[in-house]
């Protein structure tokens, strides 16, 4: 089976499922339009620049190429290697299957007419109960992470915590909220913003509470990497995908639901005990283990691409 990942390395979630495949044995790779600051892993990096017209021609090229040695194409974020009118009829005509992979706020709050394109590709996918909303057929697989390469590092018994938030987009995210509550808190607040994810990612282990988001309803993987080291994490969260997820994967969702007016109050028991912040850590580390451990995930994407018909 030779699998093509593509165009976007999104959350770094397309490289980590490129690299769990190839260590089961799949011929795995990412083929990228440009690289990412953030995550700029990929196989192959199109280098895709100028007009529409240069970049349609690189794009085509790269496709000509991929297709002699490609079994499924495993798109990402609403994104194909060529205009969606021509890329599935062109890769049914070949033989070829397909895979378009949402990732949050490529569907969020989009109509059914507005995805009706993605019924074109073999099968879709989206990463929580939450998502499956807007696309109600897809396969629900959680982003994945490599649980055990992460040693958990457990909140500490500062009297003044560290509340840590991480926003890729201060409106999407609600950092004005996030600001205002910490100011009513005895906390030391901590915005990352700008950092390759390494050097992001060792701030994280400091930190004694993780604030995630206000505005979407569910976590991305920046909760569940700070899940996976012990912390306890805040954000909104809607009350239908949490109990569609524990039923689905048998385990409570141990993030702390807050909405923008009642942060203070759920982030004031994180703040005053640190045994309570190391108890949501704890269950945390688990949950994560449960549903996003790289292994499980992996399993989830060899069934689906089993399936392809």
């Amino acid at each position: 089976m030779r699998v093509t990942h593509c165009p976007v390395n999104t959350a770094g979630i397309p490289w980590t499922n490129v690299q769990a495949l190839r260590a089961r044995g799949i011929e795995a790779q990412l083929v990228v339009f440009n690289r990412y600051t953030l995550h700029p892993e990929a196989d192959v990096d199109l280098e895709r620049s100028g007009g529409l017209a240069r970049q349609q021609s690189t794009q085509w090229r790269a496709f000509a190429r991929l297709a002699r040695e490609t079994d499924i194409f495993h798109f990402y974020f609403g994104l194909t290697l060529l205009p969606k009118s021509v890329q599935f009829p062109l890769l049914r005509a070949l033989g070829k299957n397909s895979v378009m992979h949402f990732l949050g706020s490529d569907i969020r709050g989009k109509s059914p007419a507005q995805l009706a394109w993605a019924h074109r590709a073999g099968a879709r996918v989206v990463g929580s109960y939450d998502a499956i909303r807007w696309v109600p057929d897809a396969h629900v697989i959680p982003p994945g992470i490599d649980v055990h390469a992460i040693v958990p590092e457990p909140p500490t018994d500062r009297a003044r915590p560290v509340v840590l938030h991480a926003p890729s987009s201060r409106a999407k995210k609600g950092t004005e909220h996030v600001v205002a509550a910490c100011r009513e808190l005895d906390v030391e607040l901590e915005i990352v913003e700008g950092l390759d994810h390494r050097e992001a990612f060792e701030r994280y282990r400091r930190a004694d509470v993780i604030v995630d988001q206000l505005n979407a309803g569910w976590y991305g993987v920046f909760a569940i990497e700070t899940m996976a080291l012990g912390k306890p994490v805040v954000a909104l969260l809607h009350d239908e995908a949490v109990r569609k997820t524990e039923a689905a994967f048998g385990v409570d969702v141990p993030i702390v639901n807050a909405t923008r007016e009642t942060l203070v109050g759920a982030l004031r028991p994180l703040v005053e005990s640190a045994e309570e912040r190391r108890r949501v850590g704890r269950a945390s580390r688990t949950y994560v283990e449960e549903v996003h451990d790289l292994e499980r995930i992996t399993d989830r994407l060899l069934a689906l691409y089993a399936g392809l018909r």
